[in-house]
């Protein structure tokens, strides 16, 4: 496995329960900060072989944006994160902050 394949599926491990995170959060954490679309990849190849908690990644909005989702909000909202009827999660309320420095990425 690359480097930043198994960065990203430890990140994703680390998102505590009842949080989310963006896939530019994962990729930034990861070491690349220009991958949210690779991350989104691994999370599609990999989530069932590495039992990831792929249903706390969303995108930069806060929107799930997988293909099944209910499922993902159904399964959010099992750990208490409340998902709005447009599929919207409020990012200031429930994302993930690490203590790692990366306030360039929460910057913009």
């Amino acid at each position: 496995m690359k480097k930043f394949t198994l960065k990203v599926v430890e990140n994703i491990r680390k998102i505590p329960v009842g949080n989310v995170a963006t896939y530019g959060q994962i990729a930034h954490l990861s070491g690349n900060k220009r991958a949210a679309r690779q991350v989104a990849r691994i999370l599609h190849s990999m989530s069932h072989k590495y039992k990831l908690p792929w249903y706390r990644v969303l995108n930069a909005k806060g929107k799930i944006v997988v293909k099944h989702k209910e499922e993902q909000k159904q399964l959010l909202e099992n750990e208490g994160v409340y998902v709005d009827s447009h599929f919207f999660v409020n990012l200031s309320t429930y994302q993930w902050i690490v203590e790692d420095d990366y306030s360039d990425w929460m910057q913009g």
